[in-house]
């Protein structure tokens, strides 16, 4: 008898991780059982679902035709997000280059968007034909898989060998984590995935590492006038992918929370107050320190904790708070300058006359100018009602003329 067939008392008997996936695939679709415990429930629900849409273990793996066409228009309507995870995936390969993984990075529909170098891709049989920018690898069109099913499900998981419904994809080892965006909605799907061999070291703890920095980059990168908050309870991960963030209005509000910040706040409400126990003071209000500050949450956590204020996207200014007992800013500290909106830069009139001098503008309010214009010339300068060739001789000159 072999150790993996179906009776109740060989169940615990497979030795090895292939015996137990075989016994599982013959409970699921010979004797229409259950294997729960034998395969993870994400993939016994996958292979139910590829069932149910009368596919066959056995039907070929059939990829999309990938034009130059359809590249262009996948990579134009992921430039952020290549944008955002562009130094993580250069940190990942890097550490990936003595292995025989491949990374690929996916939008939130499993159309692949990028597919990093393997060191074995050119023994490899599959990895070639799914590595290419524009194939979708959705459940719905290659089965079970890692990336598939965190597209269906938006959560991380592992997917080995004969776990993979489609006997063609069976060499296949691979594991993905989701990427969201500020709603939480799934935004993008980070995968591993090697050929012949299982991983010889923990994927999914990997994968999800980066997928958690790429997301933090992405929040970052669509903050829009906005400040954000940057805490944990270990001040040495303030500024690593591990932190907390979240990002406040103007007027108090939490516009997004990404997964840390949502656990350790509780989330006890929407606003700034009932999420951190203290006020948000206006901008010109915050005070900075070289420090950042230990603050209580309403929960009784200390967390440490910082703000960056992002315009239109971009990082415009950096400063630790302090905050003394009960929340309020410690007056002793340099104030931060006030923002003009990016909403007042675009509406904006021109204000009549080029003849003004920069000097009598004031140095802070040119600088507020050209941070709230995200650094474009032009807008700082219809906003301010002088020439782009004065603001270039400002930027220039180590004085204000």
């Amino acid at each position: 008898m072999q150790p993996y067939e179906s009776t109740q008392s060989s169940q615990i008997f497979f030795s090895t991780p292939q015996q137990r996936i075989d016994l599982a695939r013959q409970q699921f679709f010979d004797e229409g059982k259950r294997p729960t415990g034998l395969v993870g429930e994400e993939v016994i629900q996958s292979w139910g679902r590829c069932l149910n849409s009368r596919r066959s273990p056995g039907d070929s793996l059939m990829l999309e035709p990938v034009t130059a066409k359809r590249v262009h228009a996948t990579l134009g309507r992921n430039r952020q997000l290549l944008a955002a995870a562009s130094t993580e995936l250069t940190e990942l390969e890097a550490a990936l280059a003595g292995t025989a993984c491949c990374t690929l990075l996916m939008d939130a529909t499993g159309v692949l968007v990028h597919a990093g170098r393997s060191l074995q891709r050119e023994a490899h049989q599959l990895m070639p034909a799914l590595c290419r920018v524009g194939v979708n690898l959705a459940e719905g069109l290659v089965g079970t898989s890692a990336p598939g099913i965190v597209v269906k499900t938006g959560r991380a998981c592992a997917v080995q060998g004969r776990e993979h419904y489609l006997d063609d994809a069976q060499a296949l080892h691979c594991a993905a984590a989701p990427i969201r965006d500020p709603t939480g909605a799934l935004t993008a799907v980070l995968n591993l995935s090697t050929e012949s061999s299982p991983f010889g070291f923990d994927a999914m703890s990997l994968v999800i590492q980066h997928a958690t920095a790429i997301e933090n980059r992405l929040l970052l990168a669509r903050a829009e006038n906005e400040l954000v908050v940057h805490f944990h309870t270990n001040r040495k991960l303030l500024n690593t992918p591990f932190e907390a963030l979240v990002g406040t209005t103007d007027d108090g509000r939490i516009a997004w929370a990404n997964a840390l910040a949502a656990r350790l706040m509780g989330r006890s409400g929407q606003d700034v107050v009932s999420c951190f126990g203290m006020r948000m003071a206006p901008w010109e209000g915050l005070l900075g320190k070289d420090e950042p500050a230990l603050v209580h949450l309403p929960s009784g956590l200390a967390v440490w904790a910082r703000v960056s204020l992002h315009v239109q996207g971009q990082f415009a200014a950096r400063r630790w708070v302090k905050l003394q007992p009960g929340g309020q800013p410690d007056v002793t500290a340099t104030a931060l300058p006030q923002p003009v909106t990016a909403k007042a830069a675009e509406e904006a009139p021109p204000r009549p006359g080029v003849d003004v001098r920069l000097g009598d503008l004031g140095r802070h309010h040119i600088e507020c100018t050209l941070q709230a214009s995200g650094g474009n010339v032009s807008r700082a300068a219809r906003i301010l009602g002088v020439s782009r060739g004065l603001i270039y001789r400002y930027l220039r000159a180590p004085t204000v003329p």
